[in-house]
């Protein structure tokens, strides 16, 4: 069961890779000036992962209108997400590597198996407040069911 609304997003320090080179990227960093979105999903290079992203993607301005910061987060590794953003035309939103899982530990949204692997995100969705409040979450443990993407915009309105 992934963590409540209502309850405290726990922080986390992740690594994200682009054309300049890593970066360590904080979610506390946005508290006091954006809302957050963070959106787990199972692995890179994926046709729902893909196709997920790509929407995201494509509608990026509208949660920027919302004053919102996206990340979506797997356990691949921050250049796998690299490739994986270039291969799609990039996501133009940061992907942060949860290699060693304590991230999606945290957020209780870990697959124990998962087609044979061990320890990969679920489909998830959280929205974090300016004050650090999760107000929006959802997990599946089906990982071809999408995010409510309709109800993650409402939770940022």
């Amino acid at each position: 069961m992934a963590i409540a609304t209502g309850t405290k997003a726990p922080d986390f320090t992740l690594k994200s890779k682009n054309d300049e080179g890593l970066s360590d990227v904080t979610l506390s960093d946005n508290f006091g000036k954006s809302s957050t979105v963070l959106l787990f999903f199972p692995l890179a290079f994926s046709s729902v992962c893909q196709d997920e992203l790509c929407s995201i993607r494509d509608s990026l301005a509208d949660y920027e209108g919302l004053n919102a910061q996206v990340y979506g987060i797997s356990v691949d590794t921050p250049f796998s997400q690299e490739a994986f953003s270039q291969a799609n035309g990039g996501f133009k939103f940061p992907l942060l590597s949860d290699f060693n899982k304590d991230v999606s530990s945290a957020y209780d949204v870990l697959f124990e198996d998962f087609l044979g692997l061990k320890g990969v995100s679920k489909r998830s969705a959280f929205v974090i407040d300016k004050e650090g409040e999760v107000v929006y979450a959802e997990s599946s443990d089906d990982p071809k069911q999408l995010p409510n993407f309709e109800a993650i915009k409402a939770a940022l309105a």
